[in-house]
């Protein structure tokens, strides 16, 4: 490595932290309490948190989440992913994880941005972004974070300081987030999902189907032809995108409906089987436990003595 070489890597080392710094001071300031922060852009969010915290489940859409300060990790499957202030988190596909805030405290409180992805507008893109590998794996994976990307997420958060610019820039730098992604390593993940008619499109639309019809008896040959795809195709796909079976994917739904509508105390537990598809009670029980470690009543009066709150899903990062 030569010394101008050198240079250039200390002086990208030094800009990624002090943008850093600026983009938690930012964060703190806009996230005044711990949870989920929406913003006057639609696409963007801010999440808070004062404390590690339990583990939540919840459906992680297709999304960019940089983190300003502390840690996170997220569970897909039996998979488990980090990401700090070091690597951020990329999905490109609707995936039921379960996530839990590991690295915060009162002085210095995990914070972080998510950008919510448009794969139609990543379709537009694909032409004019360098070529990506051919592998690409999972829906989800965590990867450092660059100057650059960094950069492009403090000037949008710095946005959030002149909404009158939100219009006319928002969209200008939401675009070269796009590019940045689709240019970096997770750029072949995007690419299989954006890709019109690509298998991994195919498993968005299956993931669609099971998202509106998952109260209902799962049909395998139904579900492959929404998708468009065979059944074995659709099994082999779905599993490599979403480290699950169609089968499974729809029990995480409905166990996760189940658990939202126990903590709102609109129905008891048989009630909640009910309306989620279960018909029964005691099947619904036992993979209850079996997902979340405990029966459905006994977990509930786990969640509210920790402070989870209906609806409180960790949808921004």
């Amino acid at each position: 490595m030569t010394i101008h070489t050198e240079r250039a890597v200390v002086a990208s080392a030094e800009r990624l932290e002090r943008d850093r710094r600026e983009l938690a001071a930012r964060l703190e300031r806009l996230a005044d309490s711990d949870g989920n922060h929406v913003t006057a852009l639609p696409a963007l969010s801010l999440f808070r948190a004062g404390v590690p915290g339990v583990q939540l489940c919840a459906i992680y859409e297709p999304g960019l989440v940089v983190v300003a300060q502390g840690a996170k990790e997220l569970q897909l499957g039996s998979e488990t992913y980090r990401y700090d202030q070091a690597n951020c988190l990329v999905t490109s596909i609707d995936l039921p994880v379960s996530a839990q805030v590991v690295v915060a405290s009162p002085e210095r409180p995990y914070l972080c941005a998510m950008l919510r992805l448009d794969v139609g507008r990543l379709g537009e893109l694909m032409a004019q972004a360098p070529p990506a590998p051919a592998s690409a794996g999972r829906g989800i994976a965590a990867s450092p974070v660059d100057a650059g990307m960094m950069d492009a997420v403090l000037r949008l958060v710095r946005l959030l300081d002149t909404p009158q610019d939100l219009p006319v820039l928002a969209p200008l730098i939401e675009r070269e987030l796009l590019y940045r992604l689709l240019a970096g390593e997770q750029g072949a993940r995007l690419r299989q999902v954006a890709i019109s008619g690509s298998r991994g499109q195919r498993v968005a639309q299956a993931i669609g189907w099971l998202k509106r019809h998952y109260r209902e008896p799962l049909r395998i040959e139904a579900l492959a032809e929404a998708a468009n795809m065979s059944p074995s195709s659709l099994h082999h796909h779905f599993r490599a995108l979403t480290a699950m079976s169609p089968l499974q994917y729809q029990k995480r739904l409905r166990l996760q409906e189940a658990r939202s509508l126990l903590l709102a105390s609109q129905c008891d537990a048989a009630s909640a089987a009910h309306r989620v598809g279960y018909e029964s009670p005691s099947q619904f029980s036992r993979e209850y436990s079996r997902l979340f470690g405990a029966p459905p009543l006994r977990d509930v009066e786990q969640m509210r003595r920790a402070g989870a709150m209906p609806g409180a899903v960790p949808l921004a990062g």
